[in-house]
């Protein structure tokens, strides 16, 4: 299975980004939990957000709330990212995940990884 990311870049306090990743491979599963983690500079990585295959479980970290929303397409395996009132630290390399379970995703033990994309929010 790869994850591929895309749809980062730089954008200023207040704006907005989405970001993308596709799956792909001979094993990939479509009822996969999907979601993003970021990592900061300096610091370690973190959830941001999560979703099961049909949506009905949605998870968001605190800091992320009300501006952040994860979608997915099945069709396409995909999931997206919209990133709206982007703060300075929201600046970090974002990594899509996926598993077969929510709670392991959750906590960063995901099996499979993206490489990253990187999204920097100017002041």
């Amino acid at each position: 299975v790869q994850l591929q990311a895309s749809g980062g870049g730089l954008v200023e306090a207040g704006g907005s980004l989405g970001l993308s990743c596709a799956a792909s491979g001979r094993t990939w599963r479509s009822d996969n939990i999907m979601g993003w983690f970021r990592r900061a500079p300096g610091k370690e990585r973190v959830f941001v957000a999560g979703i099961n295959w049909d949506s009905t479980w949605i998870d968001y970290a605190d800091t992320v709330k009300g501006r952040f929303t994860i979608s997915r397409d099945n069709a396409k395996n995909t999931v997206t990212l919209q990133m709206n009132e982007l703060k300075p630290e929201d600046t970090a390399v974002y990594y899509c995940v996926a598993d077969r379970r929510s709670y392991m995703l959750r906590i960063g033990k995901g099996d499979y990884w993206g490489r990253g994309t990187l999204v920097t929010v100017s002041s």
